[in-house]
């Protein structure tokens, strides 16, 4: 009895870890599947925080930038929901929409859509 609690034990935290590893192993990959490569143009916070406007909405989600502004009127919920976060770093908000649940694939689809260039230092 021991010995199958020790390997069984032994294989969750097996399991565990290599979960842990192959999310830093492909994040790579999948960044590079979606569109984003390191020759986009690089925008800081600071010129982020300029486009804050309905018409001049840029946000920022998982390090890429976003041009919403055509995408404002056709957002199924009113665009004061994105209007808050026009201009500054909105992974948090595309990820839980606020509330705590995730947009659908389909919005994560559409992000390619309206990508401009990634954020950091130029």
């Amino acid at each position: 009895m021991r010995i199958l609690f020790i390997t069984s034990t032994l294989v969750f935290w097996l399991a565990v870890v290599g979960f842990w590893a192959a999310g830093f192993w492909f994040t790579a990959p999948i960044a590079e599947s979606n569109g984003v490569s390191a020759d986009q143009p690089r925008y800081t916070l600071a010129e982020l925080a300029v486009h804050n406007q309905a018409d001049d909405c840029w946000m920022a989600i998982n390090g890429s930038v976003y041009d919403f502004t055509q995408y404002l009127p056709q957002h199924p919920a009113p665009p004061a929901m994105m209007l808050d976060w026009c201009g500054k770093e909105a992974t948090r908000a595309f990820n839980t929409k606020t509330k705590g649940r995730p947009h659908s694939p389909y919005a994560a689809q559409l992000l390619s859509q309206y990508r401009i260039g990634m954020l950091g230092e130029k």
